[in-house]
């Protein structure tokens, strides 16, 4: 079943980051830069979906991380929690206009036209997203992972824009996913300092 709106997990107070996502993040870079294949290479799925359980159940203080052994199983809960949401990060109502901004073949033109439909998304949405691509730069950047803008783009694109219905079609299936990939990548281009302009000085608690 369907866990909620990514809203119903974030904090009273702002980045409205979920816990869950915050603290998949953090143990990730704390010891998963150095793993080839980050986000692509599968989490034992039982492991996966416990640890999910675990700490969705959890609310205030989540059972620490680092007593997963393989950091794909961390991996694999993020994925999972975002993938299981009632609604992509991207928005139902927003999918088309990130698809039609990602298509701008201008890239200053596209820039501006994804930076607008950025700052239109939920705060929750919009602080969560500005929080992960970070991440995800942080594991372009990182030589040992041999996950570039354009892998994790494949891996994220189903899981943070997916399609702009709950039930799409074949059809609506086939047409979206080489679209979804093109939005992260084109979001991953955008400059860092924008993604953390939504996050504020608060992100000092975030961020490792």
């Amino acid at each position: 079943p369907p866990q909620g709106v990514l809203a119903d997990f974030a904090p009273p107070t702002p980045p409205l980051v979920p816990t869950l996502v915050v603290q998949c993040v953090t143990e990730v870079e704390k010891r998963g830069l150095t793993e080839t294949g980050l986000y692509r290479v599968p989490g034992a799925e039982q492991l996966v979906r416990e640890w999910k359980r675990r700490l969705l159940r959890a609310g205030g203080a989540l059972p620490a991380l680092g007593s997963v052994a393989d950091i794909h199983v961390v991996c694999g809960v993020l994925k999972d929690f975002l993938r299981g949401l009632k609604e992509p990060l991207v928005t139902f109502s927003l999918h088309p206009a990130f698809l039609r901004a990602a298509d701008i073949p201008d890239d200053a033109a596209c820039g501006t036209a994804l930076r607008h439909v950025v700052s239109k998304l939920p705060p929750a949405n919009r602080d969560t997203l500005a929080f992960l691509m970070l991440h995800l730069l942080r594991v372009s950047h990182s030589p040992d992972c041999k996950m570039d803008i354009l892998n994790l783009s494949r891996v994220f694109g189903p899981t943070l824009v997916g399609h702009s219905t709950a039930n799409p079609t074949p059809l609506a299936i086939m047409e979206d996913t080489p679209r979804q990939c093109k939005v992260v990548a084109r979001l991953l281009s955008l400059p860092p300092d924008f993604w953390r302009g939504f996050l504020g000085t608060e992100q000092e608690n975030l961020v490792p």
